[in-house]
């Protein structure tokens, strides 16, 4: 990202961009911020491209186009899948398309086997934008609370991302509730996170895990309706309760090695406070037992898988099964 800033700064610019990754805030962060570096409003000498299946014979003519009264002509291409299936007359085309051309690509999954890949990273720059870690995450939101001249102690801080989760979009929501909750107050509180902060699905999760390990069955099947109710297919539920699982086995098995809760949260990339609360739970519990939670979770996607079970149904035996 350094090398973006860079030359976001200075108005040089590579002939060839290319921003991957699952944090959809940061690459459109970036591929705003390039937009408005390059050609600014220029509409003339922008032109979009988006979706698999594009003309790319349509997308050279366009490159080779020199811009109108205008030092660069600027094309962002979307979504293209462009670096899981190059195509060879793009690959062959770079070279010689001209230095007033910038091509800015903006993907989730690359391939970096990939000819255009390759090509792209000779030519030009690619940078990976994938959910940050909590320290970045603190920093980050800590910088948006500073400029509204607000504080937050470390602990409120972890408190507070570990509602939001670490999507950095749903995080910059909650951090405008946040500012506008606390107006006319310096400090925010637990009490403002805990009275304003929407409570995500992971968070749900977390706590139907405690319910299932702790055989409150009721109060599980109740989160699991909830999330049923907010449209969250129960494939997906499963895949979060199997990882929730996953991360207890995990904490477990480091907090046997001596590690303490900053260890752990930094070695599993967790948030602090999340490591915190599941401490408890893994103390609770010996290794076995989670592992038995964890091959349940397996059996019930297998299950799903072969047809033998419906999802909605398998999810629901999972959270009512007796476990010894």
């Amino acid at each position: 990202m350094q090398t973006l800033n860079q030359d976001i700064k200075s108005g040089e610019f590579k002939q060839i961009y290319l921003l991957y990754g699952e944090e959809a805030f940061l690459k459109n962060s970036y591929k705003n911020r390039l937009k408005e570096a390059i050609i600014g409003d220029d509409t003339m000498n922008f032109a979009r491209f988006e979706g698999k299946g594009l003309d790319v014979d349509e997308l050279i003519r366009l490159a080779d186009t020199m811009p109108f009264f205008a030092e660069h002509r600027l094309i962002l291409i979307e979504d293209s899948g462009f670096f899981k299936t190059a195509s060879d007359a793009l690959v062959q085309y770079l070279p010689s398309m001209p230095d007033t051309t910038i091509l800015l690509f903006v993907e989730t999954e690359v391939d970096k086997r990939n000819r255009l890949y390759k090509k792209v990273k000779d030519m030009g720059y690619a940078t990976e934008l994938n959910r940050q870690d909590s320290a970045q995450l603190a920093r980050w939101a800590g910088g948006i609370l500073a400029r509204e001249q607000k504080k937050i102690t470390n602990h409120t801080m972890d408190l507070f991302l570990s509602m939001t989760g670490d999507d950095m979009e749903n995080i910059r929501m909650e951090l405008e509730k946040v500012i506008s909750y606390t107006l006319g107050r310096d400090v925010i509180t637990d009490e403002d996170v805990m009275t304003v902060c929407t409570v995500q699905v992971t968070n749900r999760i977390f706590d139907m895990v405690a319910a299932i390990v702790n055989r409150q069955t009721r109060k599980a099947m109740d989160l699991y309706e909830d999330l049923l109710t907010l449209k969250e297919p129960p494939m997906r539920i499963l895949f979060l309760i199997a990882r929730q699982f996953n991360q207890l086995l995990q904490v477990k098995e480091l907090m046997a090695k001596g590690m303490d809760k900053g260890t752990i949260a930094s070695k599993l990339k967790m948030q602090p406070f999340v490591v915190g609360k599941t401490m408890p739970q893994a103390r609770q519990f010996s290794r076995e037992q989670i592992l038995s939670y964890v091959n349940s979770c397996v059996e019930t996607e297998e299950a799903v898988k072969s047809g033998r079970l419906q999802d909605r149904l398998a999810v629901e035996l999972l959270i009512t099964k007796e476990y010894g």
